[in-house]
């Protein structure tokens, strides 16, 4: 029996293999690009390591494909076969990682808050519990997650400014940005190196509409995060957003051609940053050139691909934009098989949510704006539930706007871009279809005051 650097009993064969799994944990925090190589390492040290098969495994699922899901089943495999002779916190995260593979992640997510109850410094529990509880949706538990266990983390243990960066995040997901802010900034400053609480400001600044603080927070030289993993191209995507709410199109694209959209990437977080910034791009009435048809020929690899519902509705945006009528149709047929599967969360999001989107998105690309419209009206409160964050989901906001407004539904644009440049006040996009709808119902002067809200 050994101990982790915050303390934790490990079971191992290998002393090497303990300090080499903090290691681990500390690139995986950190989003680096040789967490695989350390994570190799750390197994070559002790291959039937449970808690290093149960981090390979979780990393595995953490792709977000079904891809890499018989590693993770392998991992499975080994670290079950040796469980019996660890600790009762190994073995729940060995049967946490179980329904993490099964998509029962409501379960996973109840197993890791019991460790975190016994031990509320496992990291590993911790991370995967918040970074499941945002691809769900539930703003109050990536708050109150982590509050139920900072009090634990004083400023002698080992990775606290992750704790505070996730709380910061969490702060920030249920509105509390004044809080968000302060903590998170507190977290950078403990470790300039934690991309998620770098992450959680920028989102704070987002929410705000402080876009020029925005961009001097996320302002970096280009080869500033290299070593990094695919998290880098989403800060690029949320330095993008604040040029994008200014009307300032060519930096977009700019950021777009070599910062965040790697060609041919079909990792999850890629497509999703660079179909939601296409779309927003077009909305706009930005000519994005020939850039969905690359985007288009990686999401038609992911048809049957699911994991993660808001991936899903990403590639659809993608298939539906770039005119692939038979693979959209074929995506939808695939996620009505899938959503019949049963204790899987994602599954569970399909008749509800996910479908209902994906149909409108077609609809829109179709022109037809009404049906469009009236699939997304309905359920515009119930997206959460397909994960991503507030200022991820906006897209589909924008989505029912616009449709409204091609529908010829300008009673209803009217109201919704009312609402929407109360919770965007620095969108210049936003104020002037404001504008254009008053002007078409009749109310000039409101447009023309509208319209002094651009610059």
């Amino acid at each position: 029996m050994h101990t982790d650097e915050r303390g934790l009993p490990v079971t191992a064969a290998n002393p090497d293999a303990v300090s080499l799994m903090d290691d681990t944990i500390r690139s995986f925090l950190e989003y680096r690009a040789d967490t695989p190589d350390k994570l190799g390492r750390m197994l070559e040290a002790d291959p039937d390591f449970v808690m290093g098969q149960c981090l390979k495994g979780y990393l595995m699922m953490m792709f977000g494909t079904v891809k890499t899901h018989d590693d993770a089943r392998a991992s499975l495999e080994i670290a079950s076969r040796h469980a019996e002779k660890t600790t009762p916190r190994e073995q729940a995260h060995v049967s946490a990682l179980r329904a993490y593979l099964s998509g029962d992640i409501r379960h996973a997510c109840l197993i890791w808050d019991d460790i975190l109850a016994e031990h509320p410094r496992d990291i590993v529990a911790l991370r995967l519990n918040h970074f499941k509880t945002f691809w769900m949706g539930r703003s109050a538990g990536l708050r109150d997650g982590i509050a139920r266990v900072i009090d634990d983390w004083d400023d002698g243990v080992p990775g606290r400014g992750f704790v505070q960066g996730m709380y910061a995040f969490g702060l920030e997901e249920a509105g509390e940005y004044a809080a968000a802010e302060a903590m998170g900034k507190q977290a950078f400053e403990a470790n300039k190196d934690d991309m998620w609480a770098i992450h959680a400001v920028a989102h704070v600044l987002e929410m705000q509409g402080r876009l020029d603080d925005g961009i001097e927070w996320l302002s970096r030289p280009a080869d500033a995060w290299d070593d990094r993993n695919a998290m880098k191209g989403h800060l690029w995507w949320h330095l993008a957003m604040y040029y994008v709410e200014k009307g300032d199109y060519d930096q977009v694209l700019r950021l777009y051609d070599t910062a965040f959209r790697p060609e041919g990437s079909d990792f999850y977080l890629d497509i999703q940053n660079a179909a939601s910034m296409l779309y927003r791009l077009e909305f706009q009435g930005v000519d994005i050139g020939d850039r969905w048809t690359e985007l288009a020929d990686v999401c038609e690899t992911r048809v049957e691909d699911h994991t993660l519902a808001f991936t899903d509705l990403h590639v659809m945006l993608a298939l539906a934009r770039d005119g692939r009528d038979k693979a959209a149709g074929q995506l939808l047929e695939s996620l009505r098989a899938y959503g019949n599967r049963a204790d899987n969360y994602a599954a569970a999001t399909m008749n509800p949510v996910t479908i209902p989107i994906c149909e409108a998105i077609v609809a829109y690309n179709k022109q037809d704006y009404k049906a469009a419209f009236e699939q997304l009206l309905p359920i515009r409160h119930d997206l959460a539930c397909v994960g991503g964050s507030h200022a991820q989901r906006d897209v589909f906001a924008q989505l029912l706007i616009v449709a409204a407004i091609k529908a010829g539904r300008d009673g209803q644009a009217r109201a919704l871009l009312a609402e929407r440049v109360h919770s965007h006040p620095n969108s210049q996009g936003s104020w002037l279809l404001y504008a254009d709808t008053l002007e078409r119902t009749g109310q000039a002067d409101r447009a023309a005051a509208a319209r002094t809200n651009l610059h």
